[in-house]
């Protein structure tokens, strides 16, 4: 079944999140307008669904590529989650999402995909709470859910 259906129905699938680390800034990335749910805003550094039989850190790894121009950085499992969240136009995601977290380097180079990314950021793990808790509209669901429910599972006690 495609992607579009199994949103329409809001069935249980698996997904790959992905949050890049720079020290204490994570990078975050603004969906590209053209997605057919959720464009224009912000979201982890990148998210997808595994093709078939595809291991979710080498789906981690196609992603960070595909979506930010991203290669050479070692994604480490973070945690494993499941979240249900209404994302418009009568979709819901209900996934459950393999999370993975990779340190970068200072000069790390980014090249985002126009059709998937339109904007990326920089920012501390307590400014982007902050401006998720003052302007949530602007952030997906997910990237809501993964900070007010699960941010020390995945990000650790410190952050």
């Amino acid at each position: 079944m495609g992607k579009l259906d199994v949103h329409l129905r809001g069935l249980r699938h698996k997904a790959v999140s992905v949050f890049v680390l720079q020290g204490p800034l994570v990078l975050i990335q603004r969906r590209a307008l053209s997605k057919y749910h959720t464009p224009g805003l912000w979201a982890n550094t990148c998210c997808t669904h595994p093709h078939w039989n595809e291991a979710p850190r080498d789906c981690a790894l196609r992603r960070l590529r595909e979506e930010l121009g991203i290669e050479g950085l070692d994604p480490v499992s973070a945690d494993q989650v499941e979240y249900r969240a209404d994302v418009g136009g009568g979709m819901v995601e209900h996934e459950v999402v393999d999370i993975f977290v990779a340190s970068a380097p200072a000069d790390l180079p980014i090249l985002p995909n126009p059709d998937e990314v339109m904007e990326t950021r920089w920012l501390t793990l307590d400014e982007l709470s902050a401006e998720v808790a003052a302007e949530p509209a602007r952030f997906t669901p997910w990237l809501r859910i993964y900070l007010s429910d699960y941010r020390d599972r995945i990000f650790g006690k410190a952050g």
